[in-house]
């Protein structure tokens, strides 16, 4: 028989103890609506990421077809029996269109590269001679533009686990972005530039590689250092603001991190850090 100070005491000790266990089960049943509830917004994200996605191929197939029409068009004009100022006109207007077709399929290509689902496939590469071969690959665009490329490689190889071909085209967005700042910065200016640079750069530690995209461009100002990274937020006219974008998000789907450091007046550097193999 159960003494009776013990179960008095048992009694006492539930009774105590309720407001607590009241209010953790509170708390759990809070965490388990808001999971529940975030979940479903994924899910919503997810359908309407896809929708998107097949939006974007629907329009952009008869947009190819737009153009091709319009190229045609344009050599049906070269013979046609009209005036010299006519035949001018009309080839001018047929030229606004394809320029603004091939504008449309690039701010389409661009979308699809950020809403589209990226899948990985990573392999075990040397960092270093990604960037090599992604600089030789680029360096007659950085000439034409009249930009000095530079690239600068630890002597040890730098092991990582990536996607090369993601990696490349993130790294790539951000080299294209850097000869563009680069090359508005001389329109800019009535005397010639020489000291326009893209400068690439690979270090590492104990855990993690970094490539540093540096250009010596007008910089970033501190109150956009993160909204040049959101979708849609370009600095220059005619951009589609997808790119940075973009590449960002590749490098934190290996894991990784995009950030800019610069300074007024003297340029930008975007580091890429990932983890080490």
């Amino acid at each position: 028989m159960i003494p009776l100070w013990l179960g008095i005491g048992v009694v006492l000790g539930i009774v105590i103890s309720m407001p607590g266990l009241i209010v953790l089960l509170r708390r759990a049943t809070h965490r388990a609506r808001e999971a529940e509830r975030e979940a479903r917004h994924a899910q919503r994200l997810a359908e309407l990421g896809s929708m998107t996605s097949g939006l974007a191929h629907e329009i952009k197939n008869p947009l190819s077809t737009v153009g091709l029409n319009a190229q045609l068009l344009r050599e049906d004009l070269v013979d046609l029996e009209v005036s010299s100022n006519d035949r001018s006109r009309l080839t001018n207007r047929v030229d606004a269109l394809a320029r603004e077709v091939d504008r449309l399929g690039s701010i389409l290509s661009d979308f699809l590269d950020f809403a589209g689902r990226i899948r990985l496939d990573p392999q075990e590469h040397n960092l270093s001679a990604i960037v090599e071969e992604l600089s030789d690959f680029y360096h007659p665009q950085c000439e034409q533009a009249g930009v000095i490329l530079r690239v600068q490689l630890p002597p040890e190889p730098v092991s990582v686990r990536v996607d090369e071909s993601l990696l490349k085209q993130s790294l790539l967005n951000l080299m294209i972005n850097a000869t563009q700042i680069l090359e508005d910065q001389r329109a800019g200016t009535t005397s010639e530039r020489l000291d326009d640079e893209l400068i690439l750069k690979v270090e590492q530690d104990e855990t993690t590689a970094r490539i540093h995209v540096i250009d010596t461009g007008p910089g970033v100002p501190e109150a956009d250092r993160e909204s040049i990274f959101h979708p849609y937020v370009s600095g220059r006219k005619g951009g589609t603001g997808l790119g940075l974008p973009t590449a960002r998000r590749i490098i934190e789907e290996h894991g990784g991190r995009l950030k800019v450091d610069s300074m007024a007046g003297r340029g930008s550097d975007f580091v890429i850090s990932l983890p080490r193999a």
